[in-house]
């Protein structure tokens, strides 16, 4: 695992004002919310040639908490090379304010080599043999179905979808997704993948305080280097990046409900696809919804066109009970409101075109070792597991970070899977919000 700080984004300034530091920067503002001096007289206090002492000055008079402060230090960005995939979807889950990018699973290496090691992700030292052979075979399954997936589109042009008049390098691009999209659910969760982020101070601090307060090795060594990077950046505010009891008691007490649940619901047969929307329409009475939701979406020429307030205020949550891991990747990071999941294997997901009968050994090996961690209560119980396992899936948020999401990924090019997954729940939400319907834009997945 490398972690490393890049360069910060600019702080917003005039052309004849100083470049300051992130903390600077936070703390003058800070002085200016306190002040109706202005901000240039408020810099020309501060001493460029020591902006810690101006830091400190400034701090001591306004005394304020570090959590106000700490969103005023600009966008700190954060690389994090070689983290495993769960590492990477955990902290997608946790920094909800961030804006960031994860390796394309189809640009990562697939291969054995391509792990952490066993020692780094906390697997019991008895179960290390076990998990290393399990990951090669579910590495060598990908490969076989690739392998099978790409010859089989190749003898059958017709089998892959493609736009007209497809050039010859489009066609083979497309092939080849076909195959990966469709064998990508043998590839192991621990997989290591690269993520960057960009985020304030203050939500660093937070995340990197939620990742300490983990029960996974892997979670606290990332805690501790970016801690180690950022701190470089703004020492101060990530003081308060360390563990705390409040993050570690929620952190066990998930882990108490995942184990129970994994237990009871562990399974290599694949879930039927099950689909629960919630619109929540609700407004108090001395400020009445009046909007037709109409008027809040016909104006939009597409799924970035801004949203009236009859779709902004509508709460909606929405949650699938078999979310494959592969799916749930990328659907995590859609950022607004909140996700949750148990994170267990309830079922296996295998698309039509791979059968599962040549890898049943396989799914009952890989289902035994999730169970045995369980069992004993490990939380590295989430690195047995691959991306075809199916866990359920909840989120919440309001009808247009909805809407946003079901045209994004049933539009031109979206995965198959999310296309089935996102219409379903666009299908259950126009029967609550039937308005709606001639406003949505559900789509067909087209091929880009």
């Amino acid at each position: 695992m490398r972690i490393t700080g890049l360069a910060l984004v600019p702080p917003p300034t005039a052309a004849d004002l100083p470049k300051v530091t992130p903390e600077l920067l936070a703390s003058v503002l800070a002085r200016y919310s306190r002040s109706n001096e202005g901000i240039h007289k408020i810099l020309e206090k501060v001493d460029l040639a020591n902006p810690d002492a101006s830091i400190d000055r400034i701090l001591k008079f306004v005394d304020y908490g570090h959590a106000s402060i700490g969103g005023l230090t600009g966008g700190l960005a954060v690389a994090l090379d070689d983290v495993s995939m769960w590492l990477a979807y955990k902290i997608f889950e946790i920094a909800t304010m961030a804006d960031g990018q994860e390796s394309s699973t189809r640009y990562i290496t697939m291969d054995a080599s391509n792990l952490p090691t066993a020692a780094e992700l906390g697997i019991p030292d008895d179960l290390a043999p076990r998990w290393s052979a399990l990951m090669a075979k579910a590495f060598a399954a990908y490969h076989t179905e690739y392998a099978r997936l790409d010859a089989l589109a190749t003898a059958q042009p017709g089998l892959v979808r493609l736009p007209p008049d497809a050039k010859p390098a489009v066609v083979t691009r497309l092939r080849k997704n076909y195959a990966l999209d469709r064998a990508r659910y043998f590839i192991p969760f621990a997989t290591r993948t690269n993520l960057g982020l960009v985020q304030s101070s203050r939500m660093w601090a937070t995340t990197v305080k939620h990742l300490d307060s983990l029960p996974q090795l892997e979670a606290k060594a990332a805690a501790r280097l970016i801690r180690e990077e950022l701190l470089k950046q703004s020492p101060r505010l990530m003081r308060h990046s360390f563990a705390e009891k409040s993050f570690e008691a929620q952190a066990a007490q998930e882990l108490a409900t995942s184990i129970k649940l994994g237990l009871a619901r562990l399974s290599t047969a694949p879930l039927a696809d099950e689909v629960w929307v919630q619109a929540d329409r609700a407004t108090p009475p001395w400020l009445a919804e009046t909007q037709p939701i109409a008027e809040a979406l016909r104006h939009r020429t597409n799924r970035y066109g801004h949203q009236g307030s009859a779709t902004r205020r509508m709460r909606v949550s929405f949650a699938w009970n078999n979310m494959a891991l592969a799916e749930l990747r990328d659907l995590n990071r859609h950022r607004t409101g909140h996700r949750y999941t148990p994170l267990i294997q309830a079922g296996f997901y295998l698309p039509p075109e791979i059968p599962a009968t040549p890898h049943a050994a396989l799914l009952a090996e890989q289902a035994a070792l999730t169970r045995e961690l369980l069992q004993r209560g490990s939380p590295a119980y989430v690195y047995s597991l691959l991306l075809g396992a199916q866990t359920p899936f909840e989120h919440s948020t309001h009808a247009d970070k909805f809407i946003y999401e079901a045209e994004l990924r049933t539009g031109m090019g979206a995965h198959f899977r999310y296309a089935e997954h996102l219409s379903a729940a666009l299908r259950a939400f126009l029967m609550q919000v039937p308005e709606a319907r001639e406003w949505v834009v559900e789509g067909t997945a087209e091929p880009e």
